[in-house]
C-alpha cells in the first residue's frame, strides 16, 4: 500500500494539482486546500449550516478506481476529482468507519465516510457519474468516488510513501455518503 499522488488547490476548483508534497494539519486538513479547516468547507454544506464540523478535510481516491475508468474509456489523472491522495494497493471504498491510514512517518488520517459523488463529475466527463455509481447484488447503492477524512496527526506526504492500515475495534461499521 503507497502513495501514488498528492494534490492541493487553494480554489474551490473541480480538479486539484498534482504536487510533490502536502502538509496535513491536525484537525483542518491539507494545509493551504480549499478544505482545509475544522469547520465545514464544501460550498453545498456550508450553505445548509457553515458550524458543522468538517468530516471531509482529506479526500482519497484509489488508483485502482482510475484504471477502471481507464478501462471504460475515460481519461482520468490523480488529482483531476479533487483528491488530495491518490492512493494503490488499497480498496478504498470498503474500508471501515473510523479505520486509520498512516502516511510516512508522522501523518494520519480517520476515515469518516464514502464522497458523494455529484454532477460535477458529468461537468467533466460526460457519463463519469454513472460510473461513480452501481448497485450491489442486494439493490444497494455503491459509491465508488473514493473517501473522506480527517486528519488526526499532522506531517508531510509524499508520492511513495507506504500506507500503514489500523482498522478499529469490531464490530466494523460500513462507511455512509459523508
Amino acid at each position: 500500500m503507497r502513495v501514488v499522488c498528492v494534490s492541493s488547490a487553494a480554489t474551490h476548483a473541480f480538479s486539484k494539482a498534482a504536487i510533490s508534497q502536502i502538509t496535513l494539519l491536525e484537525g483542518l486538513g491539507v494545509e493551504g486546500d480549499a478544505h482545509c479547516g475544522a469547520l465545514v468547507k464544501h460550498r453545498s454544506r456550508v450553505a445548509a449550516d457553515p458550524l458543522q464540523p468538517n468530516l471531509r478535510q482529506v479526500h482519497l481516491i484509489s488508483e485502482e478506481w482510475l484504471q477502471e475508468l481507464a478501462l471504460a474509456g475515460f481519461d482520468v489523472k490523480p488529482g483531476q476529482l479533487g483528491e488530495n491522495i491518490t492512493t494503490s494497493g488499497l480498496d478504498l471504498v470498503r474500508l471501515p468507519l473510523h479505520a486509520v491510514l498512516r502516511f510516512g512517518p508522522h501523518a494520519a488520517v480517520r476515515v469518516t465516510g464514502l464522497r458523494n459523488p455529484c454532477a460535477q463529475l458529468d461537468h467533466f466527463q460526460p457519463g463519469l457519474m454513472a460510473a461513480a455509481l452501481e448497485r450491489d447484488a442486494h439493490g444497494a447503492l455503491v459509491r465508488k468516488a473514493g473517501i473522506m477524512g480527517v486528519v488526526i496527526a499532522g506531517g508531510l506526504v509524499r508520492a511513495g510513501d507506504g500506507i500503514e492500515l489500523t482498522l478499529p475495534e469490531g464490530p466494523f461499521q460500513p462507511l455512509e455518503r459523508v
